[in-house]
């Protein structure tokens, strides 16, 4: 019977003691194993009524009330170690809580440094700066086993008294239904690509690829209602959300669409226009055997962008706006493959050009694409520490008037290529500092170079 009060004190005071290579799910279940060491104890104890066992008895509630401690910390306060359908491991925090509250976040500064130079020779006029970028906080709220929320403030350019904003990034509402299959509603991350729903920091490459801002428009967010789940290795989510507005100038203070791309026209879930609401829909087959790594997946959305506005003859604008996109990831042994491909039609341009006062090399295209890779393999992989030391390569390519409307022209600024050098450097898994030289080109000729830096981290 000491024994197993030894064994019982120890294995708690191993609990206490941070163990950074520790999965929360060792945690719980080493509780639970205490749990019921402590139960056998008591029933063992059952019918002794000696001086001893009335000191085992005090003893034995004590270290209940430590396990209890000890439950409560793993279940409120997990680690931000693992993703959940598509979203980042701070974001995820709730999904893996017992019940009640959970808190996270992810943070980045950025340093730019701008060449003095053009492609073409000509003065950038580019100042370098650093800039307090993103300071995340996540609030959730577990009910219990079927409902919960979820939320992500947004805090940018460190003050709204300057360039700075604060913005909801998402806030909705779980409901599962069966295991593999639950309900969504709020607002939503639009499921498309790979940084929309996981834009935390701890991705390759110190800027977000263009692709992945102005044919996906990240971070896009959009007030809808829809379903996900999965299907053994296949993870899936499909929503009906208010669609982009496409001429802008409405109560969301959409920008509209543009010939850098599609941005502008995000509605944020902000008194946004459902005239034209849209359908988005994702699969990821991500299998759990000898491929274990690997992503294989492709979304679409398909909405009218026109909310409602009309021509100068009082037709109104459909702007029919499809996206579709594919992408592929290998993660395993220290290597990071990525690839993306994307690609934007939409109708009803010369219509928009009018509306929106554009003309010439100012046309929306009518057809934008898009795509990179990238390459980065953790040269520590195999040495007996936490760090990671991780060297990187991204090349993209991204066109947004690949075709514009008859009589209008495309700008040559807006076939771009860029290449990324760079490395990375995660002191623990939730920290890391990168840093690349940006190799940027155009038609036009007017690509600037730069070098940046970024500190990042999630909690």
């Amino acid at each position: 019977m000491r024994t197993l009060i030894a064994r019982l004190w120890l294995a708690a005071l191993a609990l206490c003691v941070p163990a950074p290579v520790l999965a929360q799910q060792d945690v719980r279940e080493r509780v639970e194993q205490l749990a019921r060491d402590v139960e056998a104890l008591r029933r063992a104890l059952s019918s002794r009524d000696s001086a001893e066992s009335a000191a085992v008895r005090r003893q034995i509630e004590a270290l209940t009330r430590e396990i209890e401690t000890l439950r409560l910390g793993a279940d409120v306060a997990p680690r931000a170690d693992s993703a959940v359908a598509g979203l980042g491991p701070a974001a995820s925090k709730v999904y893996r809580v017992r019940d009640g509250v959970s808190i996270g976040g992810y943070g980045e500064v950025l340093y730019q440094n701008f060449a003095a130079e053009r492609q073409d020779g000509t003065a950038s006029g580019q100042r370098d700066q650093v800039d307090a970028l993103r300071a995340i906080v996540y609030v959730g709220y577990k009910f219990d086993e079927r409902f919960l929320f979820n939320s992500e403030i947004e805090f940018e350019h460190g003050s709204t008294d300057q360039a700075g904003s604060v913005s909801v990034e998402f806030a909705y509402l779980d409901m599962r239904i069966t295991p593999g299959l639950g309900a969504r509603a709020g607002l939503l991350l639009v499921p498309m690509g790979f940084i929309n729903e996981l834009h935390e920091p701890l991705f390759l490459g110190t800027t977000r690829p263009a692709t992945e801002s102005a044919i996906i428009p990240t971070t896009w967010r959009e007030n809808g209602v829809g379903l996900f789940g999965d299907l053994g290795d296949l993870g899936w989510r499909a929503y009906v959300i208010n669609g982009l507005d496409a001429v802008g100038g409405g109560p969301s203070r959409a920008g509209g669409f543009s010939a850098s791309g599609l941005r502008g026209g995000r509605q944020k879930g902000s008194r946004a226009l459902i005239e034209d609401p849209a359908v988005v829909v994702r699969a990821d087959y991500v299998p759990q055997n000898a491929l274990r790594g690997l992503t294989l997946g492709a979304s679409a959305y398909v909405g009218n962008s026109g909310q409602g506005a009309t021509d100068a003859s009082g037709r109104t604008i459909g702007a029919r706006t499809t996206i579709w996109e594919g992408h592929a990831q290998f993660r395993a042994h220290g290597l990071d493959l990525r690839g993306l491909y994307a690609r934007a039609a939409l109708d009803d341009v010369e219509a928009l050009n009018a509306a929106r006062g554009l003309s010439g090399a100012q046309s929306i295209g009518e057809s934008l694409t898009g795509g990179y890779l990238h390459v980065g393999y953790d040269l520590l992989f195999r040495a007996p520490t936490t760090h990671e030391l991780i060297p990187y390569v991204r090349w993209e390519r991204i066109d947004t008037q690949a075709q514009v409307p008859a009589g209008a022209s495309a700008s040559p600024a807006n076939d771009r290529t860029s290449v990324l050098l760079g490395a990375a450097w995660k002191p623990i898994t939730n920290i890391i500092v990168k840093a690349d030289y940006q190799r940027h080109t155009n038609r036009a000729t007017s690509g600037i170079d730069q070098f940046n830096v970024v500190l990042g981290y999630i909690f």
